[in-house]
């Protein structure tokens, strides 16, 4: 200890043991080197912020090496620098390598940015999620079907990455598939993971469209080993079933000017393909439902006398605001369809109202 506290007292209160300095100064590599040096002490943290630092720091002792074999002429400054130089280009390389692992197909990347990141995702449960569909895009020409109604097997679920998906059955329109909306969200949710069955509607590609799809078992398998990943296809597929029923809804009312609760078990006998014609009957049933539809104030209110002609123009005839109709009304109707096996009542039986 003593011999380390003369030591430190030499260096600090004795005179330095040049003899002389130098009058001229280094030349203009070393000040380069030092700029470069600076220039990536500087630098900031994450992997962008590390290419930066080892970027500059790398040149910087480049130019050390270039120094000490130049004007130096010192093999320890060129040693040391040669190594330092070295390692910074080794860290380069790896940053690279690591960038290039961590990234994903521009398909998948946009689908992340769009679908996922928005819930806060978690990059690497993303991976896992797009390692179980083995990263592959598939395709659908213009009139291509995906499926067909009563024969394709439900054996996957898939995600709409471009185009548009007309859905349909028995040949009459339901509602469009848009990006980034699963195709058959409905038939998966209808089916335990021991189930089998097939599709109730027919999937037909409006234009060209690109999509992703898991395999039915392998989707399973994960979903029951990852918690989090099966609370996030659960929220994402109640949504997007959501949303296709909002679908069906907006169609009812853009047909009757109707405002149908979406709950109602009948939604798809209004949708679906007109019955046959039956007679005087079916005709005298319908328009039945027709006036149980309208308000009861509508219904009862006497005709006003006409009133005097005016010297303007006559003023348009008021209409009678149609209320939402109870599901009382209506008849017996089957939802199951286009939901097979999903929870809904198959059948509902309602009288009419008294």
């Amino acid at each position: 200890m003593s011999a380390n506290g003369s030591t430190m007292r030499q260096l600090l209160w004795q005179d330095p043991v040049c003899s002389g300095w130098k009058q001229d100064l280094e030349g203009a590599v070393y000040h380069l080197a030092n700029c470069f040096l600076l220039l990536g002490f500087m630098g900031g943290s994450g992997v962008y912020g590390c290419f930066y630092l080892f970027g500059f720091l790398g040149t910087g002792y480049v130019c050390c090496v270039m120094w000490g074999w130049f004007d130096a002429c010192g093999l320890d400054i060129i040693l040391w620098s040669f190594l330092l130089a070295t390692a910074c280009l080794f860290q380069l390389a790896h940053l690279v390598y690591r960038l290039r692992k961590n990234t994903l197909p521009e398909e998948f990347d946009l689908l992340y940015k769009t679908l996922c990141l928005p819930l806060q995702v978690p990059l690497q449960v993303y991976k896992e999620i797009v390692h179980c569909c083995e990263e592959q895009v598939f395709t659908l020409a213009t009139e291509q079907t995906y499926a067909v109604e009563g024969e394709t097997p439900i054996n996957r679920l898939s995600l709409l990455l471009s185009g548009r998906v007309r859905v349909s059955q028995d040949g009459q329109f339901l509602h469009y598939i848009f990006p980034y909306q699963f195709m058959d969200s409905p038939e998966w949710e209808s089916l335990q993971p021991s189930e089998e069955g097939v599709f109730q509607v027919t999937l037909t590609a409006e234009t060209a469209c690109s999509y992703i799809s898991w395999p039915r078992k392998s989707l399973h398998l994960l979903l029951s080993k990852e918690r989090y990943i099966s609370r996030l296809f659960s929220a994402l597929l109640g949504y997007d079933i959501s949303e296709k029923l909002y679908a069906l809804n907006d169609k009812l009312f853009a047909k009757f000017g109707l405002r149908f609760d979406i709950r109602l078990p009948s939604l798809y006998h209004v949708l679906g393909p007109a019955a046959p014609d039956t007679g005087p009957e079916s005709e005298k049933d319908d328009e039945e439902v027709r006036e149980s539809a309208m308000p009861t104030s509508a219904q009862q209110t006497p005709p006003r006398s006409p009133l005097p002609a005016a010297s303007g123009p006559p003023a348009p005839p008021s209409r009678a605001r149609m209320s939402r109709p109870d599901s009382g009304v209506l008849e017996v109707h089957d939802f199951t369809s286009y939901f097979p096996q999903s929870g809904f009542p198959g059948k509902v039986a309602t009288g009419r109202g008294p």
